[in-house]
């Protein structure tokens, strides 16, 4: 048995994000185009003896580029979560020992607590030889929340449903941009009651999320061409995203994206020096935090292996 893993936990943006009327327990499905990015937190996890308490340490990881309080109890947070699932799923206790280092801002549409839970399953399967195929990880992460089921395997996905229908891509687009993250929040639960607020929405849009998918894998990318029917929602209830977004858009000479429920932003660029300029002239002009990413995959394998 290994004794300790340390395994990145990838962000996500949402190229694509179509969101349907509510259903009678007030869930919203969605068809949503979800992709893997570089920015990612890190999680070590390392095997405790049988008689010892399971124990977890959060903190931001020293190059964080947006730091926040980290104010959530620690049964709160989904990597911790996801251990406790992962025991009852198996029916005994997997001791571990947990660090986690954050890189990925908090409610920014980017989806980190859902990547830290991936993680720890991924992780505590290893570490313990459970061998858990990862469709039945899945299966747990779905109990976790709508995005974290996608993030097992992570690449590029067609997210639908509640996020338990996972059409997997196998290509992934050749994708750059700078990531905005401005100084405003968007609690999720916000967002969905601003959504419904504004009226009922009409039929979702998995068509357009499919259509959006096929143009960028073949090397289509357009940095128009993203769309989220949650944009005007997380605008209404954080004053300040509109202008930002504004003012992104403007320097960049091309649209920013809101990602997930907000309130993080994104550009799509042309290429890795693209969106490495861009971002830095986000944070020296606009005094925003920015960073450059591109597409990749989840890695599977501990870092480094």
């Amino acid at each position: 048995m290994s004794e300790s893993l340390t395994l990145h936990a990838p962000a996500k943006l949402n190229l694509a994000l179509s969101v349907g009327p509510p259903s009678v327990d007030g869930m919203h499905p969605i068809s949503s185009w979800m992709i893997t990015v570089n920015l990612h937190d890190e999680l070590t996890v390392t095997v405790l003896p049988p008689d010892r308490l399971s124990r977890y340490a959060i903190l931001w990881h020293d190059d964080a580029r947006h730091r926040t309080e980290i104010d959530w109890s620690i049964t709160r947070d989904l990597a911790v979560r996801a251990h406790l699932a992962l025991e009852e799923h198996v029916g005994r206790r997997l001791p571990v020992q947990l660090k986690l280092e954050k890189r990925i801002p908090v409610a920014a549409g980017l989806g980190g607590g859902s990547a830290d839970a991936a993680a720890m399953l991924r992780a505590v399967n290893r570490l313990y030889n459970l061998d858990l195929p990862l469709d039945e990880l899945e299966s747990i992460a779905a109990t976790l929340g709508s995005d974290a089921a996608f993030f097992v395997r992570g690449g590029s996905a067609i997210v639908e449903g509640l996020g338990e229908r996972l059409t997997r891509r196998k290509e992934l687009p050749d994708l750059h941009a700078a990531v905005v993250i401005p100084e405003t929040y968007c609690p999720t639960g916000e967002v969905y009651r601003a959504f419904d607020a504004m009226g009922e929405p009409a039929d979702m849009r998995a068509d357009a999320v499919y259509e959006l998918c096929d143009r960028f894998e073949s090397g289509a990318v357009d940095a128009e061409a993203p769309f989220n029917d949650l944009a005007d929602a997380a605008a209404s209830i954080a004053p300040k995203l509109p202008d930002v977004r504004d003012d992104v858009a403007a320097l960049a000479e091309r649209p920013a994206h809101v990602t997930g429920s907000g309130s993080g932003l994104f550009v799509v660029c042309d290429d890795a020096m693209h969106a490495e300029a861009l971002a830095a002239a986000i944070t020296d002009q606009l005094g925003c935090a920015a960073v450059a990413v591109r597409a990749c995959r989840t890695p599977l394998s501990p870092v480094g292996a």
